[in-house]
Parts: structure tokens; C-alpha cells; sequence
């Protein structure tokens, strides 16, 4: 097949999902945003590396002792979101000290 051929055709839309999720955690012993910079730093890297996600801080940057974090991915199906949020969860609850106040977890 030449290049001609290809591109004479439409693009293909391919089917996808968006799993987004959110979690509130509270980090009583942290006294300043310079400390909790470094914790969410560090905590975002580690999602992103390890799971292939964005993930970044989105809420309550000027407050010390909550850390409100995003982390979205795309996905072909929704059990491979589920899966995926499962394990996004279960490494927050792992790799931090912070207690997890609220979870929120939707499929788009």
C-alpha cells in the first residue's frame, strides 16, 4: 500500500476511555508548603512512572497539611480502567503516610 492510498481514506476514530480520579489526603505533619511541595513532587513522579499517567496537584495548593491530587489515563476499556484505578488506589494507600480522606474515581 503507497502513501497516496492511505491517505485517501478517513481517519479512523478509535474507541477510548478516560479514567480520572481524585484523592484528598490529609499529611498532619507537614508545617509548610516547602515540605509539602516535596511530598507531592515525589508522589506525582511515582505515579507517573510507575503507571504511564498524568497525574499533578489541582485543589488546596495553599493549604499545608491537605494534598489534593488528579491523575487521569486513557484506556480501551472500561475493565482495564477499573483494573487500572484499582492499582492507582492501592499505591496511594502504600506509598504514603497521609491518610486518604475522600477517593473519587470516574470513567469517561
Amino acid at each position: 500500500m503507497d502513501i497516496k492510498s492511505l491517505s485517501s481514506h478517513e481517519p479512523e476514530i478509535y474507541a477510548m476511555k478516560v479514567a480520572v480520579m481524585s484523592f484528598r489526603l490529609y499529611a498532619p505533619w507537614v508545617h509548610s508548603l516547602k515540605e509539602k511541595r516535596m511530598i507531592v513532587k515525589s508522589l506525582v513522579a511515582r505515579l507517573q512512572n510507575r503507571f504511564h499517567v498524568s497525574a499533578a496537584e489541582i485543589k488546596e495548593q495553599d493549604t499545608h497539611q491537605i494534598i489534593v491530587i488528579g491523575v487521569a489515563a486513557i484506556v480501551p476499556h472500561n475493565a482495564m480502567a477499573d483494573s487500572l484505578m484499582d492499582e492507582i488506589s492501592q499505591f496511594i494507600e502504600e506509598s504514603t503516610e497521609a491518610e486518604v480522606l475522600d477517593e473519587v474515581r470516574e470513567i469517561r
